[in-house]
């Protein structure tokens, strides 16, 4: 069976660090089940015979309307499909769509029937933001890191930036590779237009945001960073847990400190 990937190798290739970004949030134990979700926008790399596909699916609502995602395309993990499944088989678990001229809903064009992520608004609404401001992001990771969600159960740490502090202090390479540090985002339904409304709103100020009790989002140029800005911050996390099983709570890297590495890397906050 042709597929939409055959002679087009940077697609290929786009979709392959999709499927190598699924098997690492799997081995992590970040992705139970049918847990998480990565979308990338395409549309760069679609060309004139994608854009004659006829659909295989009717419109579909998105449920908000995103007005830069015109004509717009993005391979997305298929809603109910195993992040395990998506790294082997990534057409199979994945989905292709096209954002229609309504720029409210959406039609699946190749390669399988796949319905895509259930959280589509929140990505979407992430994909849409960074285009209107222009910032090149092409990709949008959802995934349930362990420690990070543990840490959201805390209420103290749910003030805003007490965990972009702690994990900074944790190790140097957090602040200068998540220099935005993290979001957070109190409890929301998933898959809801308000859960959307808010992840986009603190992608603002941040590229890495926490739902509480849920998961991480991060937004990146591509899927690779943004998978390391999450690998990065659990790092951080799984230091500062270790200390505390130790018996003591870990000193953490002075606000001087943090501050000279600010500088002496020019980093943004």
């Amino acid at each position: 069976m042709k597929s939409i990937l055959d002679n087009r190798p940077e697609l290929a290739k786009q979709v392959a660090d999709v499927a190598e970004v699924a098997g690492y949030l799997w081995q992590k134990g970040w992705a139970e089940r049918n847990g998480g979700n990565i979308t990338i926008n395409i549309t760069d790399l679609v060309d004139d015979e994608i854009r004659n596909m006829k659909p295989i699916s009717d419109p579909v609502s998105i449920g908000t309307v995103l007005p830069h995602l015109k004509g717009c395309y993005f391979f997305c993990k298929g809603t109910n499909r195993r992040m395990r499944d998506l790294a082997r088989w990534p057409m199979e678990n994945g989905s292709v769509i096209r954002i229609l001229d309504d720029c409210s809903s959406y039609e699946i064009i190749a390669d399988n029937p796949v319905k895509p992520t259930s959280e589509l608004p929140s990505h979407l609404s992430m994909h849409n933001y960074q285009i209107g401001i222009g910032s090149g992001y092409k990709a949008a990771l959802h995934t349930h890191p362990i420690d990070l969600i543990a840490m959201t159960h805390n209420p103290e740490f749910m003030k805003k930036d007490k965990l972009t502090y702690l994990l900074w202090s944790m190790i140097p390479e957090t602040r200068a590779f998540c220099p935005k540090g993290l979001g957070i985002i109190p409890y929301k339904m998933p898959s809801s237009v308000e859960l959307a409304e808010a992840t986009v709103e603190a992608l603002k100020e941040y590229d890495v945001v926490m739902w509480e009790k849920h998961g991480v989002c991060s937004v990146s140029e591509n899927i690779m960073e943004a998978f390391d800005m999450v690998d990065t911050l659990s790092k951080s996390a799984q230091i500062y847990l270790t200390a505390k099983s130790m018996g003591f709570e870990p000193e953490g890297t002075s606000m001087k400190d943090m501050e000279a590495l600010k500088e002496a890397f020019n980093l943004p906050k």
